[in-house]
């Protein structure tokens, strides 16, 4: 067999960790660093994620400290984060720039599932366009004369078992996120 379908595994994992940033992005009314850390922040002529120029901590469970190491980019965190939208006003204190988690509604929680299973879908599409990829470097192979139709039909049968693998983990990472976001 010239290669394994295992061999395109690393593809489907960095569609999980893709998927993964994404969920961690979502707000679930707990003040998790991950809400901010990406936010671009213009500094020194050009755009950097926030944890390059501050250090993020969680004091308690509703509030984020943003504690900017260059006192001079404050107001440009401060821009950048209410730029970032994320529902969110930061605080800026002169020193430490606070963000406060506000009290979810049933409403919010609802919008927030939705926006959710949006991101999973994309992570499902992305996993069957993957799929196709290596099915056209299959078939690629069998015209080549590579392999024969039997090994193209096993080759096809491990695919389709790894997919639905992957398929499996979305969904469960998908379940874990709405039982997080509707925990109150």
């Amino acid at each position: 067999m010239p290669f394994a379908i295992d061999s395109h595994r690393v593809e489907f994992e960095k569609i999980l960790e893709h998927l993964k940033m994404d969920l961690s992005t979502l707000r679930t009314g707990r003040a998790s660093p991950l809400l901010v850390e990406q936010v671009m922040v213009e500094a020194y002529g050009s755009k950097m994620p926030l944890k390059g120029v501050a250090s993020i901590n969680v004091p308690d469970a509703k509030t984020l400290a943003i504690d900017v190491w260059d006192k001079g980019l404050m107001k440009a965190v401060e821009e950048a984060l209410r730029a970032a939208n994320l529902g969110i006003n930061p605080v800026n204190d002169g020193k430490v720039i606070r963000m406060t988690m506000p009290q979810m509604t049933e409403e919010t929680r609802k919008n927030l599932i939705k926006v959710m299973h949006g991101k999973l879908e994309d992570a499902r599409i992305a996993v069957r366009q993957a799929r196709e990829d290596v099915r056209q470097i299959v078939k690629m192979a069998e015209d080549g004369g590579e392999i024969g139709e039997d090994e193209k039909f096993a080759l096809q049968q491990k695919l389709e078992d790894m997919v639905k693998e992957y398929n499996e983990k979305i969904k469960t990472m998908g379940e874990s996120k709405e039982k997080e976001i509707m925990t109150i």
